[in-house]
């Protein structure tokens, strides 16, 4: 986005700047900065949750895993809850990132996000980044 500030001198300071230099100048000079700020980021949020039924819990020291957003590939894509045989802890707070200046104009934002991996057992934060 492009923004245009415009400077205007008095036509005093103007008659000083032309008796000065010998120059018969009238009337205002308007003079043109041009100022580039960077188009805001293109940030491709998670969708709400869906709400799914568990179902009926297999046995004892069985724990659900929520369903949950993840990102794959070029858009988001649902995990769906699941029963695992080992210990749940709740999903852990979003963690707040600073978006980043975009490599192109045609990059968005993808925000960090949890996600739970099985074969470690837990959480595991995958963070922000760009993508194309």
């Amino acid at each position: 986005m492009k923004l245009r500030i415009r400077h205007v001198l008095s036509a005093a300071v103007l008659g000083g700047l032309a008796a000065a230099t010998g120059l018969g100048l009238s009337g205002c000079v308007v003079k043109e900065q041009v100022v580039v700020r960077p188009a805001a980021p293109v940030v491709r949020h998670m969708p709400a949750p869906i709400a799914e039924d568990r179902g009926t819990m297999p046995g004892p020291d069985w724990h659900w895993v929520p369903g949950h957003w993840k990102w794959e590939g070029r858009d988001w894509a649902w995990a769906h809850g699941r029963w695992v045989h080992q210990a749940v802890p709740p999903v852990p707070a979003v963690i707040i990132e600073q978006i980043t200046v975009a490599p192109s104009p045609m990059h968005f934002w993808v925000p960090g996000h949890w996600v739970w991996q099985l074969d470690s057992g837990g959480w595991f934060w995958v963070k922000g980044s760009w993508h194309q």
